[in-house]
């Protein structure tokens, strides 16, 4: 299955948020290799952290690229890191107009379809800058 497929079966059928689905969709789509506990981590951040702030989606996006990008810490791969979360920020306003939730949510929301639109968005910037980022840099994956 493509990432979006999975983001459409964790996000209507599983009930994730917006960050719950990312991690779960990329976790299977990219072989990271995160067991359920450790994606509960991500649980917090949706609705922007409940407060309408920093997308969940683009949260879960940065967690990904985190995961499939740094090999022990991120100061030690850090001008290069920078680079790949700037870049996947910039996809995901380019995408969605905003990074915060509260912004973004009064175009994007339906009624029946809650916050999909915005969760494919973001698993789109995500794929654009996990390709972008594998032309430069090499990613465990």
């Amino acid at each position: 299955m493509n990432l979006q497929e999975q983001i459409l079966y964790y996000y209507k059928k599983k009930k994730y948020n917006c960050s719950e689905t990312i991690i779960h969709a990329a976790n299977d789509v990219y072989s990271l290799n995160l067991d359920k506990d450790s994606m509960k981590m991500l649980a917090g951040f949706g609705s922007g952290m409940y407060s309408g702030k920093t997308c969940g989606a683009l949260i879960g996006c940065v967690a990904v690229l985190s995961k499939l990008f740094i090999k022990e810490k991120a100061h030690d791969q850090l001008s290069e890191f920078r680079k790949a979360i700037q870049l996947c920020v910039r996809n995901f306003t380019e995408d969605l107009g905003d990074t915060e939730c509260k912004n973004i949510r009064p175009h994007s929301y339906d009624p029946n379809l809650h916050c999909l639109y915005t969760i494919q968005k973001a698993g789109m910037a995500l794929e654009s800058t996990i390709a972008e980022i594998k032309k430069e840099y090499e990613l465990e994956s």
